[in-house]
């Protein structure tokens, strides 16, 4: 069974993208050069300052266009979803038989379509957690980085664009990072996220009443009265405690990746302060409805993940390190929940993580 025509949905994606800045090919041509230049610079600057071990070479870098990170993503939700309808909700599928012959997977595509060309005018660059596993030789997993994106980005800020690809490059490299220094993570995430697939209820019935009754909590999101986003609205009790392991960890892996750009940036970065104050009041900006269209999406969501797992990041780093905080990388037992992101204090007492663990 398929939920998602993905054909379609790629080529209804690929439709309504903007195409991104005009350039000549010898321009195009020069930044992807120095984007994969920058990639491999930075991984040298992270590897140094976290002491974990590299993802991997030049190998590991795609640089791509609106339509190429489109394809890779609805790859990568291919991968994800259509075997897990096979296997975890096959049951609950088969109640599916009707809606799906009036809906359709064609219906689904255009929503997922819709998000896709919106989101690709707005990704800088991506670690790739979907998809098949890493290969062995390249361990970390594949770096994408969106090069109309960030053309744009770098002539809207008006930045230095050698500075501004460097800091973008420190940010996505350290994902790379923790995946290769973690090789159990990449199978952690997967589990998560099927687990959060497989609590999911499909009935048609419940997933309308679901929605019919949060249509009050979209109303008041839209008008930017509460920060709940659409995914958090209509998820079921058994998604939601899911979904506090999976912020834990995404807060983790976004804010520790903030804190190491930062950390590295002002040796590197010569204006890393303008690019940084830039950047956060592009994040904040936006016309009225580009805002409400975050906020439903849950990309303010993200933004607090990145503040929260910073000030986690930042706080274990002053009690115990680096080497404390790497403990966070060696098995999933050592991962903070969503209260811990909040509270460090939680997280060192219970994993034990102080200066005597460290030096043992």
């Amino acid at each position: 069974m398929q939920l998602v025509d993905w054909d379609f949905a790629t080529a209804t994606a690929t439709r309504l993208a903007p195409p991104g800045p005009r350039m000549d090919l010898a321009d195009a041509v020069a930044t992807v050069d120095d984007l994969r230049d920058r990639a491999a610079q930075a991984e040298e600057h992270v590897v140094g300052y976290t002491g974990l071990t590299g993802g991997g070479s030049d190998a590991g870098v795609a640089v791509v266009d609106r339509p190429g990170w489109i394809r890779s993503n609805v790859a990568g939700f291919r991968d994800l979803v259509d075997p897990l309808l096979e296997s975890v909700l096959a049951e609950k599928a088969r109640s599916l038989g009707p809606f799906m012959n009036t809906v359709g997977p064609r219906a689904t595509a255009v929503e997922v379509a819709a998000l896709l060309a919106y989101l690709s005018t707005r990704v800088l660059g991506q670690f790739e957690l979907f998809g098949p596993a890493p290969a062995e030789d390249v361990p970390g997993g594949r770096l994408t980085l969106v090069a109309p994106n960030i053309v744009a980005a770098e002539q809207t800020l008006r930045v230095d664009p050698s500075d501004f690809r460097l800091w973008v490059c420190l940010h996505e490299v350290t994902h790379r990072t923790q995946f290769a220094s973690a090789p159990w993570l990449h199978g952690h995430v997967r589990s998560l996220l099927t687990d959060y697939l497989a609590a999911s209820d499909l009935d048609p019935m419940v997933l309308f009443s679901r929605l019919r009754g949060a249509i009050g909590s979209i109303v008041e999101t839209l008008r930017g009265d509460s920060q709940l986003s659409l995914l958090e609205i209509v998820q079921t009790p058994e998604q939601r405690a899911v979904l506090d392991r999976v912020t834990g960890l995404m807060s983790l892996l976004e804010g520790h990746a903030d804190v190491v750009m930062d950390g590295v940036g002002p040796s590197v970065v010569p204006s890393v302060d303008a690019i940084r104050d830039r950047f956060e009041q592009r994040r904040r900006s936006g016309n009225a409805v580009d805002r409400a269209i975050r906020r439903l999406l849950g990309l303010d969501l993200k933004m607090r993940q990145y503040a929260e797992g910073a000030t986690f990041v930042r706080a274990v780093m002053e009690a115990v390190g680096m080497q404390g905080l790497n403990r966070v990388w060696t098995g999933p037992e050592m991962l903070p929940d969503a209260a811990e992101i909040r509270d460090p204090q939680k997280w060192l007492t219970r994993t034990g993580t102080g200066p005597a663990a460290v030096t043992a």
